[in-house]
């Protein structure tokens, strides 16, 4: 285990200041692990105790970069992975309706991140590439992404949520936090490491939980054993492991807080929990080399308050100061779409991607092994 992970759990937030805010009690359940989900049956929707306190303040500076006042037309080629595929949309349409939209077209490619990463490097047309993970994207440079690509302060973040459990309409099984999930009957649903970005961000919340609240490397191992045994299916990305889980199969989902609110906007019957403890998941994105001139500007705009409060309507946490939120549909408590949890932990508290890649997801890694097992 390297000294990052074993160094105090005291969360640095680089540019972001976190209030503790919520606390839930881990909650009862009862019955054999399954693979099929159950109904509230008509019974009382159970709610987990909960704290709030204020809502998310990010303090990178908002961007300075002046907006462009004139389309160079165009198509723009976007390659990214499944989950913010909604707020894309949502920010495509908003685009179009500026100067420098003006007559560009977009062509999208949606998939899970790891497999996307592949594809452009194999040769996919790309002009604008977001991914799920870091690393997915750095493995792009230079050939396929220009170094300069996260020298903003936002480095390159243009999108960020958080990891949180997903549970059907009521909670009948009364799943308040990460110790409910390893419970006697509970089935869970996450994606595959090996292909998805959101299910590495997952696996790395359910283990450092456990240092979160003083734990040792190896309590935090042996919770993640026990986790995978509950896990009932694996699906290739987040939006497949969201589908999953709403045809019926398991009890809990891992996911982005977003993917959870898009779900709940677009009708779907579910509810989910912010646990007390989570890790905050940012997502990358960047022109590919030689881009035009549209997919530039178009990068700028997601960048901009308005693109940034345009992916906080659809349940993404603003990345920089002086983004207007307003009420969002689907979030919990719409008034305060995004709680802060108790605890946060940061991919930069862990040691950096290069670190937690390795000793997690390596051919050695921690859960390569647990896996592989």
């Amino acid at each position: 285990m390297s000294t990052a992970l074993r160094r105090g759990r005291a969360v640095a937030l680089t540019g972001l200041t976190v209030a503790a805010a919520i606390g839930l009690s881990a909650c009862s359940s009862s019955g054999s692990p399954s693979s099929k989900g159950s109904s509230t049956g008509g019974s009382t929707p159970f709610t987990c105790p909960t704290s709030t306190s204020g809502q998310w303040s990010p303090t990178v500076p908002a961007s300075t970069a002046s907006a462009p006042t004139s389309s160079s037309g165009g198509k723009v080629n976007i390659v990214g992975f499944s989950v913010p595929k909604l707020a894309y949309a949502a920010a495509e349409t908003a685009f179009k309706a500026t100067p420098a939209g003006a007559g560009v077209s977009f062509s999208e490619s949606y998939g899970p991140s790891g497999s996307q990463s592949k594809a452009v490097a194999a040769g996919q047309p790309a002009d604008y590439v977001a991914l799920s993970l870091q690393p997915d994207l750095t493995k792009l440079v230079p050939k396929n992404i220009p170094p300069t690509w996260n020298s903003d302060s936002a480095k390159g973040i243009v999108s960020q949520s958080i990891v949180v459990i997903v549970v059907r309409k009521g909670n009948p099984k009364h799943i308040c936090g990460w110790d409910d999930l390893i419970k006697s009957g509970i089935g869970i649903v996450t994606p595959s490491p090996s292909t998805s970005g959101s299910a590495k961000w997952n696996i790395l919340a359910a283990y450092t939980h456990v240092l979160e609240d003083g734990g040792t490397a190896a309590q935090a191992t042996d919770y993640l054993k026990s986790f995978y045994k509950h896990v009932v299916a694996k699906p290739d990305s987040g939006s497949n492991a969201t589908t999953t889980f709403l045809a019926g199969t398991g009890d809990a989902l891992i996911s982005y807080e977003n993917e959870a609110i898009g779900a709940r906007q677009a009708g779907k019957s579910l509810d989910y929990v912010v646990p007390k403890e989570s890790i905050l998941i940012q997502n990358p994105a960047a022109v590919t080399v030689g881009a035009s001139q549209s997919a530039k500007n178009f990068l700028e705009f997601i960048q901009s308050t308005a693109g940034e409060a345009i992916f906080a309507s659809k349940g993404f946490r603003p990345v920089t100061a002086g983004v207007t939120v307003g009420s969002v549909t689907g979030a919990n408590d719409p008034s305060n779409p995004f709680p802060n949890p108790e605890k946060l932990e940061t991919i930069a508290n862990l040691g950096g991607w290069s670190t937690v890649n390795d000793e997690f997801f390596g051919d050695n890694g921690i859960d390569t092994k647990i896996e592989g097992s």
